[in-house]
């Protein structure tokens, strides 16, 4: 990141592109090695769950219907149920298995890009071993701001529920079930769908912020929604672009892979290879943009950031993590 930070905040779509570009290939071989350990594992942990997850859903649905045509009370029947409930055991355990495993993978990948490429702006050696043992101490803050984020999800679909089960009633009572209805509907999911993808955008923004300043849980969330501010267009465009881009990918593999059984086993471990591949990039490029977009907000704010001081604060990696304190480089201004 050889840009000035006063020079960041004019960067828009495709300048922010093009600089989370630049981070990864000029520093390719840390961001190799963290795609190895971390995102590839993860993304390969994602699109598992999605092949063994309709596998047990499909040996379910199989023995059901076996016990639909069995006489209730029969030993046969008994049999199945016990076998129902097994496997669906099995599947409970198998995705609460992969939502740890996932959630842990995740936070590391952002732990350890955000930190090394802060280091990347501090002018630092980035040095991948250097890198992992900071990553387990920083995951600790992304954790609250995780738990934090679900608290708000959960709150935001409690909230859209009770208005849009408000308003429907009152479209009921008032014209009845009519064209009326549909369009309301229509407009209530259209609205719920745009705030529930500002949330995410908050969400993202605000797991940079618990990395490097010492602000995490909600009051990262808050940070996040000020300093999109002004820059929450560009923000947006880039985040559904890559949003849809993990969609396209993740419907391909469904397609190929997943329920591509008459394509054969070599066209679909070809096919899921390259889903794996492209996946991993899409994350790896996503956390870079996540990180790049915190900078240039930063700097459109025009709250500078002392490279020396964070320089200082990167190298406590050696004892106890110490967050990047605002007060000291994160709300020095500049003059513009």
């Amino acid at each position: 990141m050889d840009r000035e930070q006063e020079e960041m905040q004019f960067l828009g779509i495709f300048g922010i592109y093009k600089e989370a570009y630049k981070v990864i290939f000029s520093w390719r071989k840390i961001f190799s090695q963290i795609t190895l350990a971390l995102i590839l594992p993860l993304t390969f942990i994602f699109l598992a769950h999605m092949e063994v997850s309709n596998l047990l859903h499909r040996k379910l649905r199989r023995e059901k219907i076996e016990r639909h045509f069995t006489k209730a009370g029969s030993a046969k029947y008994d049999k199945l149920s016990d076998v129902i409930s097994d496997d669906r055991t099995l599947f409970l355990l198998f995705e609460a298995a992969y939502l740890i495993f996932y959630l842990i993978l995740s936070l590391l990948s952002t732990s350890a890009v955000v930190y090394a490429i802060a280091c990347i702006y501090t002018g630092k050696e980035v040095a991948f071993k250097k890198v992992m043992s900071v990553v387990p101490k920083v995951w600790k803050r992304l954790i609250v701001t995780f738990l934090c984020s679900f608290v708000a999800y959960f709150g935001y679909h409690l909230l859209a529920v009770a208005v849009a089960a408000t308003i429907i009633s009152i479209v009921l009572y008032v014209a009845g079930y009519s064209h009326v209805l549909d369009a309301v509907f229509f407009l209530i999911l259209v609205l719920y769908l745009v705030g529930f993808f500002y949330l995410t955008i908050i969400w993202h923004l605000s797991n940079v912020i618990s990395v490097l300043e010492e602000s995490c849980g909600f009051r990262a969330m808050m940070k996040s929604k000020a300093l999109m501010k002004g820059k929450m267009w560009v923000v947006g465009v880039i985040l559904f672009k890559l949003n849809t881009s993990f969609y396209i990918v993740e419907r391909v593999f469904q397609r190929l892979v997943v329920h591509g059984w008459s394509l054969g086993a070599g066209n679909r471990i070809c096919y899921g290879i390259i889903c794996l591949l492209l996946l991993s990039m899409l994350n790896l490029f996503g956390l870079v943009i996540q990180t790049v977009i915190y900078f240039v907000c930063k700097s459109y704010h025009h709250e500078n950031i002392d490279k020396s001081a964070l320089s200082d604060h990167l190298e406590v990696y050696l004892g106890d993590y110490v967050p990047l304190k605002s007060k000291d480089i994160q709300l020095e201004h500049y003059d513009v």
